[in-house]
């Protein structure tokens, strides 16, 4: 680094110091409770008006169903004469009852989407939230004052509504193209159908938890979330879920599903600050519900990845099989080992055959009985 280098990052990191006590002196000044307030009734269509006895007694439902719902969409639980509730609260639990009186949903199918909405959608809010607040941060001429920042409010929420809406009817008709996909191949039901599933962690994040700082990590975690979402994406795959380190991905095909693993491998070595991954495959049945899965196709994908190391690829007998004969795949056998469910667990290393030298590919491709 030549002096003027240095000069400059020291200019900058002065800066940005001086911008952040600037923002935190603007919003130190702000009546952070009457912005959430006047939020509230922005989002929710008017200020809180009823209880949750009003409610049922205006929607014309029994007091414990309203209860049941709220408590199913994560909520806590409020007292009777607590008034929590608005407008938009009595027109969705109208729609709820208007899909039961349809016929469309009973009782516990209603629970069962009320907690699945309630789920998902606290994790996208909190997600959202974070990003407006950041997004607010670096504007401080929008954080001068309280009109100001309800102003961005107002612009920016319906933007974020609409794209929301839009992600969510295209994800809807492809799990439907799915399940036409599934019923042409003579799959019984949609929520038992075959899969290819992975499992990828950080390898010694929980160390890099020790050492990084926060912004660190957030930048660690931010590049992994980025790269498997565009990787499994590519290759026609689907995120699961994320837990922290690991994400687990799901594709139609073992072969998908492999390729998959191997780009994935292949990018996280080329992005800088992330560690090396470990990656788990099994190809079999899954039971499908609520958008998760479940089953021993799934507990073995994550016991591989227990097994894998860093940069490795593990791979159970399902995949083996079925990537058997492709000249993309070099499959190496490994000694069965006894993991958590499963006494004698089989498994192969996956690697791409151009990462192979021919002879040890002669030697090690479809390796599967020993």
């Amino acid at each position: 680094m030549t002096p003027d280098d240095a000069s400059a990052d020291l200019a900058a990191s002065e800066n940005a110091d001086q911008v952040a006590d600037s923002v935190a002196g603007i919003v130190a000044e702000l009546d952070i409770a009457d912005l959430v307030e006047r939020a509230e009734e922005q989002m929710l269509g008017g200020p809180r008006r009823y209880t949750r006895l009003q409610v049922a007694e205006m929607v014309g439902v029994d007091q414990e169903i309203t209860q049941s719902l709220w408590r199913s969409l994560g909520f806590p639980s409020v007292a009777d004469d607590e008034v929590v509730f608005t407008d938009a609260d009595v027109t969705a639990l109208r729609f709820v009852v208007g899909l039961q009186e349809a016929g469309l949903a009973d009782t516990a199918t209603q629970v069962a989407m009320s907690r699945l909405l309630g789920q998902t959608f606290a994790r996208l809010a909190s997600s959202q939230g974070q990003l407006l607040i950041n997004l607010l941060l670096q504007q401080p001429d929008v954080l001068a004052s309280e009109d100001a920042i309800m102003e961005a409010f107002v612009r920016l929420t319906p933007m974020m509504q609409h794209l929301q809406d839009y992600v969510w009817r295209r994800q809807l008709i492809a799990y439907f193209t799915r399940v036409a996909a599934y019923a042409s191949a003579e799959v019984t039901t949609p929520t038992l159908v075959p899969m290819a599933v992975g499992f990828a962690d950080m390898s010694g994040f929980t160390s890099l938890t020790r050492r990084a700082t926060e912004a660190e990590l957030d930048q660690v975690l931010e590049a992994f979330e980025s790269l498997t979402t565009e990787v499994v994406g590519a290759h026609n795959g689907r995120i699961v879920k994320t837990i922290g380190d690991e994400v687990l991905f799901l594709a139609d095909t073992p072969t998908d599903c492999a390729l998959l693993a191997l780009e994935l491998l292949e990018r996280a070595e080329r992005t800088d600050g992330l560690p090396p991954l470990r990656v788990g495959l099994a190809a079999g049945q899954v039971v499908t519900r609520l958008g998760d899965v479940y089953g021993s196709t799934v507990n073995i994908a994550s016991r591989l990845t227990s097994l894998s190391r860093p940069g490795w690829i593990l791979v159970d007998r399902g995949m083996a099989d079925a990537l058997a004969g492709d000249d993309r795949f070099v499959l190496r056998s490994r000694r069965p080992e006894s993991v958590r469910g499963f006494h004698h667990l089989r498994q192969w290393r996956l690697k791409a055959a151009t990462d192979v030298a021919p002879e040890a590919r002669r030697r090690g491709h479809n390796n599967r009985g020993r």
